[in-house]
């Protein structure tokens, strides 16, 4: 379970480190399971496997050989991952973040930048590009199956930004890698977009809120940064639909009704 002095972190900064939750075997367990998934070699398989910077996603202009592997929902592909998804020391501390006794997951989603040619991940906040469910409040466990590190591109946040409201369409990624916003006078006076590493053990995790300001830098190291983030949904989620989103397809429910339904399972009940 979380301190008191983790919880107050969260609030004030809109993201912390946890402890290393899965050890050598269990991350390797992972590990050969995404190759299968990557491979084609599952029955069954993920909503979404690309990579991410294929059509320049962002809009960013990318280098041809730039390369974000992302894989939406491989616990649809993988009993593995939804077990990882049900991790028990994740769900009670994200239910701890959310204040919540149900915890359902919206989506998981694997990124691995491979090494010498891993891109960089454009800032972002989280819940702008999900657009068909409210309210803002999901919060995601990030658990690195190698270690990141800045130099094989470790994520960076923004301490604070998740309570300045909703910049998506405002933030651009800098020739540094870094935020920058088209119009500063729209932030919360008196804040500063000082961005800081993120760096989480191999088998650690990191949470986040869904509105905190994220990105990363490219991977030109020679090590590979694999990640599985679970984007878990607090019991009062619904579909509110504005825009579009892979997930789409997978709504049962109607718009106002709580995003239930078995493309959206429930991993954690108090």
């Amino acid at each position: 379970m979380l301190t008191v002095e983790q919880l107050e972190a969260f609030e004030r900064d809109g993201f912390i480190k946890g402890e290393v939750v899965l050890n050598d075997e269990e991350v390797e367990l992972l590990r050969r399971e995404l190759d299968l998934v990557l491979e084609g070699r599952t029955e069954k398989k993920p909503v979404l496997n690309r990579n991410l910077l294929d059509k320049s996603e962002y809009g960013m202009s990318m280098e041809a050989n730039e390369t974000i592997v992302q894989v939406v929902n491989i616990w649809m592909a993988s009993d593995l991952y939804l077990q990882h998804a049900a991790n028990r020391t994740l769900c009670e501390e994200v239910a701890q973040l959310a204040g919540t006794d149900t915890l359902r997951i919206w989506h998981d989603q694997i990124q691995y930048k491979p090494p010498v040619t891993g891109g960089p991940t454009k800032w972002h906040q989280d819940h702008p590009l999900w657009p068909i469910i409210k309210p803002s409040e999901l919060i995601s466990a990030w658990v690195a199956l190698d270690d990141a590190v800045i130099e094989n591109g470790c994520m960076w946040m923004v301490p604070g930004s998740h309570t300045w409201g909703d910049h998506q369409r405002h933030l651009l990624h800098g020739a540094d890698h870094m935020p920058q916003h088209k119009r500063p006078e729209l932030l919360p006076a008196g804040v500063e977009i000082k961005p800081v590493p993120f760096e989480i053990k191999k088998g650690q995790v990191g949470y986040h809120h869904c509105m905190t300001w994220h990105g990363s830098l490219p991977n030109h190291s020679q090590t590979k940064r694999r990640a599985i983030a679970v984007h878990y949904m607090p019991g009062n989620i619904r579909f509110e639909p504005v825009g579009n989103h892979p997930m789409s397809k997978h709504i049962q429910v109607q718009p106002g009704e709580l995003l239930t339904g078995a493309d959206f399972p429930v991993v954690y009940t108090k």
